[in-house]
């Protein structure tokens, strides 16, 4: 049986989580480290990391959910994402590449038209849809809502 630890995370990890999230590729924006939960091994590396990002008063993120390359397919993610989801109000909104969306619908969001999105996401999907013209890529950016 792994020996991991599911917590909050602490300021020396901060450099953990910032590696791991460049790492993984997703965006390096919005990270505080008072927001995370980290799983951590019993050397305390951080594993798998994930935070509810605020916009505003009233709009909330689920973001920056990460796993290390050799860790993915364990169930971490799934474990960081129902604890957050377990003491975050909704809506919550969420932004992945379109290839994920599958996962999150797992846990009850929906994929959400541009005209539903708060402007924060409206802006990122903008810049997102130029991105993936400019780079050619075939992953888009999907934004999602959990009630």
């Amino acid at each position: 049986m792994d020996n991991f630890t599911l917590r909050p995370a602490t300021e020396t990890e901060f450099s953990q989580i910032q590696d791991l999230i460049r790492l993984v590729g997703i965006n390096p924006t919005g990270l505080d480290w008072k927001r995370f939960i980290v799983i951590v091994n019993a050397e305390g590396g951080v594993l798998a990391c994930g935070q509810i990002k605020p916009h505003g008063q009233e709009v909330r993120e689920l973001a920056s959910i990460a796993v290390t390359p050799e860790m993915q397919g364990r169930g971490l993610a799934r474990r960081i994402i129902e604890h957050l989801l377990s003491s975050s109000p909704r809506p919550l909104h969420l932004m992945c590449r379109s290839g994920m969306g599958a996962l999150y619908e797992k846990f009850g969001f929906r994929a959400i038209a541009y005209e539903e999105m708060p402007k924060y996401f409206q802006r990122m999907s903008k810049l997102a849809g130029l991105a993936s013209i400019l780079m050619h890529s075939g992953d888009s950016l999907l934004v999602m809502k959990l009630e």
